[in-house]
């Protein structure tokens, strides 16, 4: 029962933010997104208060009125400087880093406040995620990174930034839940993997192989006894050169191809994590490389860039991409050097 009753608030509360602090790339924090509740050590010190003003009262002591009033004062006026502490910084989404599923992720946030002033015991954090302790002295902007575990590929939503804060006496707690509008890319946990190059004898393309050559001419070799006599060279036999065998090559294209279908009897996410660490391995070289997945090729090529596209094609695979579709909206954009066929669901 609790358990639900508990759903039910979150889910309650949930959608109360939701509308109160809509998702948004950068926030001025004021009264209408502060919220302020004393904290535990508060809620005691309120008790002792209560206790001091039952026992003034029953006795008639001035003293104890005094003292009660002051730590009544006191409380009130740390109020004011907690809610200060916070009021009026403006909090930036810059970017998310792109990682790898299980690894842990950084968020960067920006902290800007219009003239340098103390602000002390800010504390930053994800759900889930650890807590930065941060404190603004002299700066008036700041970069903070935060953790995030990623835990599946796709797009992270890092979920709401909390940022809160008991200073200056830990009574009272000043708080946020921001909702920054970016995400980070998680590629396939990447598993190592033979790099195979599939070879495949296109006329015109690659380099030469010799082996089982019959194309184009490639040189001379010594005769052995046993070869066919057609492939004698006999006009340098013929001008007593000694007996030789012609030799042909056919052009075999060399870039490495990371398919898909080499690897029969995995699930998705198998494939897709051998697939990334093959990339990862084949990146490190200087051969040309490409990708195949059901309904999307990326033609062979090297670099960072390359990288990149091959690890954001393995970690989009068949879901769906925010970044496409906003992009779609604004404009039709085209295939750049016609360097992905997309079949399928990424562009």
């Amino acid at each position: 029962m609790y358990t639900l009753a508990r759903r039910y608030f979150n889910r309650k509360y949930q959608a109360w933010l939701d509308r109160r602090l809509p998702k948004m790339r950068a926030c001025r924090l004021d009264n209408s997104k502060l919220f302020i509740f004393p904290s535990r050590e508060g809620l005691l010190f309120l008790g002792v208060l209560a206790l001091l003003w039952l026992t003034a009262t029953n006795y008639e002591n001035n003293l104890i009125f005094g003292f009660t009033f002051l730590l009544v004062a006191l409380f009130v006026i740390s109020i004011f400087h907690a809610y200060a502490n916070l009021h009026g910084i403006e909090v930036v989404a810059i970017k998310g880093l792109s990682g790898f599923a299980g690894d842990t992720l950084e968020f960067e946030v920006q902290l800007k406040q219009d003239k340098a002033r103390l602000r002390d015991n800010l504390r930053l954090c994800y759900p889930g995620g650890d807590v930065v302790v941060v404190r603004m002295v002299d700066t008036q902007t700041m970069i903070i990174k935060l953790p995030v575990e990623a835990q599946h590929r796709g797009w992270l939503d890092p979920g709401r930034l909390s940022i809160s804060s008991v200073f200056p006496l830990g009574l009272v707690r000043t708080w946020t839940h921001l909702r920054l509008d970016y995400q980070a890319l998680v590629y396939p946990r990447p598993s190592k993997g033979v790099v195979a190059s599939k070879a495949s004898a296109s006329r015109g393309e690659g380099d030469q192989d010799v082996v089982g050559g019959s194309e184009d001419f490639f040189g001379l070799v010594k005769y052995q006894p046993g070869e066919s006599q057609s492939h004698i060279a006999w006009k340098q036999y013929a001008r007593e050169l000694g007996l030789h065998s012609k030799r042909y090559s056919d052009p075999v294209e060399k870039r490495i191809w990371l398919d898909w279908d080499d690897f029969p009897g995995l699930d998705t996410e198998a494939r897709l994590s051998r697939l990334c660490g093959m990339a990862l391995e084949v990146s490190l070289t200087q051969q040309h490389y490409g990708l195949r997945l059901p309904g999307v090729e990326i033609s062979p090529a090297r670099g960072d860039g390359h990288r990149e596209m091959v690890l954001r094609a393995l970690a989009l695979f068949k879901l769906k991409d925010p970044s496409a579709e906003n992009s779609r909206e604004e404009s039709t954009p085209g295939n750049a050097g016609g360097s992905v066929e997309a079949k399928g669901g990424i562009s």
